[in-house]
């Protein structure tokens, strides 16, 4: 379907403080005369209207591994699924504390916007994709926390194999761990070769530690993941996006406009969100070309990245920006082909995987919690619109 521009409305900001992985709200600031459609300028960079003429993700399913889904937000109204809780406990559906990571990760991906026109609200990559939220992880503030770190270890990894088995095409990880002690989990990663040898895509945040050091971050590290690092509106990397030698792509991570269950909008930044919008391009192709192994999809994107580094990749950017349109087009000309699952033999980009540092016996969970340490989505203290809060 055609999508329209947008409507001018007025953008309520308010000044600008960097949290880890959580949302604030400070007192409004006066009013501009910008339009909320109009900062969403990931539509145009990654050149989407180019890319709906073909498809605009009819068919696919992308799993959202994160907080939760809030279901009913005016802007992905019938495109979430029935999902699985893999904590259990912890703040529930309509407190504050749930799923406001995991709803901005979800319209970055598949929001079509909402009243006449669906001019309003977020427009995400595949607006026509349908949303399978599994919940794997906590908000930052939730109390419960602590608790899920050392009872719900596994959560990760049954979550990916879970979505694998309830017709996932395309997982979506914008979680990760990539504190001091971050080390490979062989039930994660065993996972992540099981959604791959099922035929699904499996994109990941490459963290946010680009200014602490550029520690590694799991899952992204896992091979065969698409991890996406984090750029600017002007193709230039985000200072905290992770330089290591699994990035393969990147894609918008600064002043993203985000969804929040709250019905207002927010200024977000993070290669969080980056690999949200790399899971709806792989989303787009998957629509489009329902046959191509996951290892095609990527080298798609990979291959059809636009401002590729000196060189033609680097840690800090991968092959280049995704550009989901030419992907589109290259995909046109390639024939399906046997997936055959990544292992820790194959080759890795750049000088390869880092020597995994000696368990600290704190492996209960690789603690990939929104807001905590690794955590992969900074989010500015900035609303940007409020829709009408329609009850309950």
């Amino acid at each position: 379907m055609t999508r329209p521009t947008g409507r001018r409305r007025a953008l309520a900001a308010v000044a600008s403080l960097l949290l880890t992985g959580s949302l604030a709200l400070l007192p409004a600031a006066p009013a501009h005369a910008d339009g909320l459609r109009a900062q969403q300028w990931a539509l145009t960079a990654l050149h989407l209207e180019e890319a709906w003429r073909t498809t605009e993700g009819r068919g696919v399913t992308v799993a959202v591994l994160d907080t939760g889904v809030e279901s009913d937000h005016p802007d992905l109204a019938g495109n979430v699924l029935p999902g699985k809780d893999m904590i259990g406990f912890g703040a529930g559906p309509g407190e504050r504390l749930w799923a406001r990571h995991g709803t901005a990760m979800a319209g970055i991906i598949a929001g079509h916007g909402h009243g006449p026109g669906h001019a309003d609200g977020v427009l995400g990559v595949a607006p026509e994709a349908k949303i399978l939220p599994v919940r794997v992880i906590l908000e930052d503030g939730d109390p419960a926390r602590a608790k899920a770190r050392t009872t719900r270890g596994t959560a990760l990894a049954e979550g990916i194999r879970w979505a694998a088995d309830h017709g996932a095409d395309v997982i979506n990880l914008s979680l990760g761990d990539d504190s001091n002690s971050a080390h490979p989990e062989p039930g994660e990663d065993e996972a992540v070769q099981y959604a791959l040898g099922k035929g699904v895509v499996v994109v990941a945040s490459a963290g946010n530690g680009g200014d602490k050091g550029d520690h590694v971050s799991y899952p992204a590290a896992y091979p065969g993941v698409i991890a996406a690092t984090a750029v600017d509106k002007y193709g230039t990397r985000a200072a905290f996006s992770t330089r290591r030698w699994y990035a393969a792509v990147s894609a918008p991570g600064v002043d993203v406009v985000i969804a929040d269950p709250d019905h207002k909008y927010y200024a977000g930044w993070g290669t969080s969100a980056a690999s949200a919008f790399v899971s709806g391009a792989a989303a787009l192709i998957r629509s489009a070309y329902p046959d191509l192994a996951p290892a095609q999809i990527k080298k798609l994107l990979e291959d059809t990245a636009r401002d590729a580094p000196a060189g033609g990749r680097d840690d800090s950017r991968g092959f280049g920006m995704i550009d989901p349109a030419a992907a589109l087009r290259a995909a046109a000309r390639l024939e399906p082909r046997r997936l055959h699952a990544a292992s820790y033999g194959e080759k890795y980009f750049g000088p390869g995987p880092d020597t995994p540092e000696a368990a600290d016996g704190t492996g209960d969970w690789a603690a990939p919690l929104a807001g905590g340490a690794g955590a992969v989505l900074l989010v500015a203290a900035m609303v940007l619109w409020r829709t009408r809060r329609h009850p309950r």
